[in-house]
């Protein structure tokens, strides 16, 4: 049975429909029409991503271009000098030094990684029995902490508790402890082979994953044209790999050169200045000597660097394309 209208039940009655405020519908239709844009919801969902790295990484920067044509110390907010700074350090021996370091460590160090990762990332890009193991193992070197493996090389170059030495003892090769930190070019040469233990496994990787997208066909082809393993690799491997080639090397590069922590818990940039890069320096001199403006000159004098290895990058994937 419905229910029916009587004496205990008030009949109830439907007004009309209130339509929205004025300002509540104008919302509304901004709302909506900001949803149906596109390219304003995209500025909308970039804006915090945008806003974090104004605050983190373009203010800091554009401090640090400042106190660099400054003379700020510790306490003391300097005064605007301009190129002084800069010209100071022309002609200071162990900035010289440093820029030396820093090309020489980036440079053999992004060869030897790049050879060693290419090698890797051939092998294991093959069908063999562990290869799953094989590919999880040689990502260790590259997510243990950088300051736990500094640590690490730390002891392992100990002049007297390397494992190193004791090892080489041991199979007869030396006679007597080595000094791996205390000579210049040894603790150069021990820097760069534990900065390529850690990077190779970062080529391995991005190198692996050009080398997946090469079509197999393409070799099956080229093998029925009598293709040997060499021409196979120089006209389908290379060419079609190269682009992320490319930009591996160049972000490696950047984080080669402004390396700092393997560094800084080693050798501190000793002995005698000699495995200085520009980021010990610029700490040392900031930080340490609390000459603020003289480390910002110093840390600016990356930049160059980093914008010619952009533009390598950006020039070889425009030919390539």
């Amino acid at each position: 049975m419905g229910r029916q209208d009587g004496p205990g039940f008030p009949k109830v009655t439907a007004g009309p429909l209130q339509a929205p405020l004025p300002g509540v519908r104008s919302g509304q239709e901004a709302l909506g029409r900001l949803v149906e844009s596109h390219q304003a919801l995209g500025w909308v969902m970039v804006t915090p991503a945008l806003a974090l790295l104004a605050v983190f990484l373009a203010y800091p920067f554009a401090l640090g271009v400042w106190l660099s044509f400054t003379d700020s110390r510790i306490a003391s907010p300097g005064r605007f000098v301009g190129l002084e700074n800069f010209r100071y350090l022309a002609g200071d021996g162990v900035f010289r030094l440093t820029v030396l370091n820093t090309l020489l460590y980036a440079g053999v160090a992004v060869v030897l990684k790049f050879v060693l990762g290419f090698a890797l990332a051939l092998l294991v890009n093959r069908e063999f029995r562990g290869k799953r193991f094989v590919r999880a193992a040689m990502l260790l070197p590259w997510i243990v902490p950088t300051s736990l493996s500094a640590l690490v090389f730390y002891w392992i170059y100990d002049s007297q508790f390397s494992v190193l030495t004791w090892v080489l003892r041991a199979a007869g090769l030396v006679d007597r402890p080595i000094n791996y930190l205390g000579d210049p070019n040894l603790a150069r040469a021990a820097l760069i082979a534990a900065n390529v233990w850690r990077g190779v496994p970062f080529f391995a990787i991005g190198l692996l994953a050009g080398l997946q997208t090469v079509p197999r066909e393409l070799y099956e082809a080229a093998a029925m044209d009598g293709a040997g393993p060499w021409s196979r690799f120089r006209w389908i491997t290379w060419p079609l790999i190269m682009p992320v080639a490319v930009v591996v090397t160049v972000f490696s590069t950047i984080m080669t050169v402004g390396d700092f922590q393997l560094i800084w818990i080693v050798t501190k940039g000793g002995p005698a200045n000699a495995t200085h890069l520009f980021g010990t320096l610029a700490y040392q001199r900031a930080v340490q000597g609390g000459f603020l403006g003289e480390g910002a000159a110093v840390a600016v004098f990356v930049l160059p660097v980093l914008v010619a290895c952009v533009a390598v990058a950006y020039r070889t994937l425009r030919r390539e394309d």
